[in-house]
């Protein structure tokens, strides 16, 4: 992962009032896990065949948004709002299946 990319990404995110909620890393070295820790304290880290940050807001009418941000050059994201009612599980099943999309951007 771009240390220093993903450092970027994240200002800006969270400029717009976005906050970090989960890191996705193809893999890190010890440096790189330590520094991550450092950045983002308590926000889980997946070990996957991609480089991404997971960002989550509050959205309008009491909804959910979350957006997956490839830690790329070339901007690249995903994004889902959620209902306020919607379900914990069907809220991960709609997060894995926007993980399998921009794994598969991420290969091509």
């Amino acid at each position: 992962m771009n240390d220093e990319l993903a450092r970027q990404i994240a200002e800006t995110y969270e400029k717009h009032g976005w906050k970090v909620r989960r890191i996705i890393a193809a893999a890190l070295t010890p440096r790189q896990q330590e520094a991550i820790a450092e950045r983002f304290p308590a926000v889980p880290i997946s070990n996957k065949e991609f480089d991404a940050l997971w960002f989550a807001r509050a959205s309008h009418d009491g909804r959910e948004a979350w957006e997956l941000r490839l830690v790329a050059e070339q901007a690249y994201a995903l994004f889902e709002a959620f209902e306020a009612d919607e379900s914990e599980e069907d809220r991960e099943d709609a997060r894995c299946e926007m993980e399998n999309k921009m794994r598969d951007y991420a290969k091509a």
